[in-house]
């Protein structure tokens, strides 16, 4: 490959020949199931979706099937990849396309933003992968390789940035429409495979030649980041409920805010609510059990679960933060938890 060759031109051929090509949503590549892969991926690692995106395919394989799950069902196949509104968009966006676009994802990218969670980078993606649209996509590696492609000296996240940079990488497109699905699936992959975030193997890349950051030396100087996020920090205390019969007390979260719509034990901000709710409820002279907290890491802060382990006579039927429901333990797993509850009950079987 040489430099009178187009920056598509190389891509393109490198991809055919070093490319990922074996991950499960390529094979087969439909529209379905690039936007299922896409909407996981969105802050998730590939290792970690491939094994949740094969599971997801068994219990939805088509997009009818989700159009017409529970979105208890759908939370549920979702649980422990976090982010739940995307699951909610997810489910939302099939039922949309069922009932008004006959139930098959639009086909051009314009069409495809108007659905609940399709951002431009995702409809770009099923766009250009399935149908050969000549649209940019600018996920989280895109973005770098372009940045250190152009050297590009301004803060990546920035609503003008992102501009500019899909506007570069549409300078960048094919001009095949049936190059389209290597160009695309090209960039994501040298990101992923070779223009790493804290690693750049210049040696190996198609594109290295005209890479402004690998001219002056300074490959891993970019992205430009702005002012980092202070990471913040949360306590919470929650009532693990256990009956004679060997069922769990769950309540279901409201449909916004933290956990939003998933199962989880009673949620409390203090720890003397907490008690307070179980002396109410189970009287004085009951008091939880606390085990030592648990950290649990999100993007950007840090909560710290203390789990309060209680007994309980019966399936009495409370109130406060909504009815609790009791289930059989290997029904409540069955429900969209939340990871660290999920555990919870794990480690009590």
């Amino acid at each position: 490959m040489t430099a009178t060759l187009t920056f598509a031109q190389r891509l393109v051929t490198w991809q055919r020949q070093h490319g990922r090509s074996d991950l499960p949503w390529q094979n087969p590549r439909t529209p379905y199931r690039v936007w299922v892969s896409e909407i996981m991926l969105q802050q998730t690692q590939v290792q970690t979706v491939r094994g949740y995106f094969q599971n997801f395919m068994t219990r939805f394989p088509d997009l009818p099937s989700l159009a017409h799950a529970h979105l208890d069902e759908v939370l549920a196949a979702w649980s422990g990849l976090g982010y739940y509104s995307r699951a909610r968009n997810l489910h939302r966006c099939a039922q949309i396309v069922w009932a008004e676009w006959a139930g098959e994802l639009p086909q051009r990218a314009d069409q495809l933003q108007t659905l609940p969670g399709i951002g431009p980078s995702t409809a770009a993606a099923i766009a250009s992968l399935c149908h050969g649209e000549p649209v940019a996509i600018l996920d989280g590696n895109v973005k770098r390789v372009l940045s250190r492609w152009l050297a590009f000296d301004q803060e990546v996240q920035s609503v003008k940035s992102q501009q500019a940079l899909r506007l570069a990488g549409q300078d960048l497109l094919p001009t095949s429409r049936a190059d389209m699905p290597a160009f695309t699936q090209g960039l994501m992959d040298l990101g992923a495979m070779l223009c790493k975030p804290k690693s750049a193997d210049c040696a190996h890349c198609p594109v290295n030649s005209d890479c402004q950051a690998h001219r002056q030396g300074e490959a891993l100087s970019f992205p430009r980041k702005g002012k980092a996020l202070k990471r913040q920090s949360a306590s919470w205390w929650l009532l693990v409920l256990r009956n004679d019969r060997g069922e769990v007390g769950l309540t279901q979260r409201p449909p916004t805010g933290v956990w939003a719509g998933l199962w989880c034990c009673p949620m409390f901000a203090q720890e003397d609510e907490a008690c307070q709710h179980a002396h109410a409820w189970l009287g004085a002279e009951v008091s939880p059990v606390w085990a030592s907290p648990v950290k649990h890491v999100l993007t950007h802060r840090d909560w710290w679960l203390n789990w309060g382990h209680v007994l309980v006579k019966g399936s009495p039927k409370f109130k406060g933060q909504g009815p609790i429901t009791w289930w059989p333990i290997q029904q409540a797993l069955q429900l969209g938890l939340p990871q660290p509850v999920r555990q919870q009950l794990q480690a009590g079987l």
